[in-house]
């Protein structure tokens, strides 16, 4: 006796499917996609620009500074997890913010030039979400935590995110075609007298 097994999968609601894989609504992501990459630009073109940044590391090891000391009770630190204390602190006190300041810059640039040409948008919203949060968990509010959730929108919206740019010939080329769905039609191989497969038992 052959037993029939099927996988339950849930499907998308309409809004998540219009919102993250119809291309219709790529225009928005491309406003987000540029406000989001112009902030990051001009950031890093501002850092890349003092030599505090891209030759002595003395702004980042200031800021780092800062973020690790301890102030008397009650006053609170600015960080709130003695781990991320002691990772900052490891870098200061073995001189890696020389290096690591260079990086945070060409990082800024990256991101920013990547989100506003719509070249491996997700990744690049990944990357600039992750320094989001290592600022917010240094303990920098500013504008990291609304950068935070729009990239993060980004990387869900990553499929069409970067449909107005060159992600449209970029993703196909490595392995992420895009698919033509008819719209208030019936599926092309019927109309081709072509039988949907059917489920094969297992």
């Amino acid at each position: 006796m052959t037993t029939t097994r099927y996988q339950v999968v849930v499907a998308e609601p309409a809004i998540t499917r219009f919102l993250f894989d119809d291309v219709r609504f790529a225009w928005a992501w491309l406003v987000l996609r540029l406000w989001l990459g112009w902030d990051w630009l001009g950031h890093g073109l501002e850092k890349f620009q003092k030599p505090e940044w891209m030759e002595t590391g003395a702004a980042l090891q200031a800021y780092g500074t800062r973020a690790v000391a301890v102030p008397a009770p009650p006053a609170r630190p600015p960080i709130a997890y003695d781990w991320y204390r002691e990772f900052l602190d490891l870098l200061l006190q073995g001189g890696h913010h020389v290096w690591f300041a260079k990086l945070v810059t060409i990082g800024e640039i990256a991101v920013g030039v990547a989100l506003i040409l719509g070249l491996f948008t997700g990744i690049a919203a990944f990357f600039g979400a992750f320094m989001n949060w290592h600022f917010v968990m240094a303990g920098t509010a500013s504008t990291n935590a609304l950068l935070l959730v729009a990239g993060v929108a980004i990387m869900l919206g990553w499929r069409t995110a970067g449909w107005i740019g060159l992600d449209r010939w970029v993703l196909p080329r490595v392995g992420t075609p895009w698919t033509r769905v008819v719209i208030g039609g019936t599926d092309p191989d019927a109309r081709r007298g072509h039988a949907p497969p059917a489920p094969s038992p297992s």
